[in-house]
C-alpha cells in the first residue's frame, strides 16, 4: 500500500506539479479537412477509448463524410494542424526503433493491427462509417496518441507498404482531460 502511494505521489514530489493530463477518453468534433472533395465541411467522428482488464479498445464513429467511400483511419502520437505532417506518426504500442521522422514504420512486424489502431471502414449510402479496434495492451500514459487521421485508403500489409494508407485527409485531435479539482479551495 504505501509502495503504491510513493508511486503515485513520485511525480508531484519530484517535479512540484501533477503529470501534464492526457487525452480524454471520449471525443467528438468536427474533422479538420484537408481535402474537402472526401471529407466535406461538417464530417464530424465521435471517438471513445475504454480501458479494459487486458487492455484498450477503441470505437469509432464518423458521419458526413463521401458516401461509399474506402478510409484509412488510424491514431496517431501528436494533436492536428495546419499541416498534415503535424499529428506526427501512427500510434505503435512497440515503436519501430528503424522509424524516424519523415520515415514512418513500414516493417509489418510494427506496422500492424495488433501493434497499431487501426480503424479502416467503408462509409454506407449516407456517409457514416463505423471501426472497433481492440487490443491485449493499454496506451502508453507517457505518450499516449492525440489525434485521429483518416487516410484515402484501406491500410496496406505488404513489406516495404505496412502501415501506410495513401494521403492523409483530416485529422480530430482528442480532447484534453480537465483539471476538474484544480485550483479550487478545499481540494487538496
Amino acid at each position: 500500500m504505501n509502495v503504491r502511494l510513493l508511486a503515485l505521489a513520485a511525480p508531484l514530489l519530484l517535479t512540484g506539479a501533477a503529470p501534464a493530463p492526457g487525452p480524454a477518453p471520449d471525443t467528438a468534433g468536427a474533422f479538420l479537412s484537408y481535402d474537402r472533395a472526401v471529407v466535406p465541411a461538417g464530417a464530424r467522428a465521435r471517438l471513445t477509448v475504454h480501458d479494459t482488464e487486458t487492455g484498450v479498445r477503441v470505437n469509432l464513429l464518423a458521419t458526413g463524410l463521401k458516401p461509399r467511400h474506402a478510409y484509412g483511419a488510424h491514431l496517431h502520437t501528436s494533436r492536428c494542424g495546419k499541416d498534415p505532417a503535424d499529428a506526427g506518426p501512427h500510434y505503435q504500442h512497440s515503436v519501430d526503433p528503424a522509424a524516424a521522422p519523415g520515415q514512418p514504420s513500414v516493417d509489418p512486424a510494427f506496422a500492424n493491427p495488433r501493434n497499431e489502431i487501426w480503424l479502416d471502414f467503408t462509409t454506407d449510402a449516407f456517409g457514416t462509417g463505423k471501426a472497433v479496434s481492440v487490443q491485449e495492451w493499454p496506451f502508453d500514459e507517457s505518450r499516449p496518441p492525440w489525434s485521429l487521421v483518416l487516410h484515402a485508403e484501406h491500410t496496406h500489409t505488404a513489406p516495404g507498404q505496412a502501415g501506410t494508407a495513401g494521403p492523409r485527409l483530416a485529422c480530430l485531435t482528442r480532447d484534453g482531460i480537465r483539471a476538474t479539482y484544480q485550483n479550487r479551495p478545499g481540494r487538496g
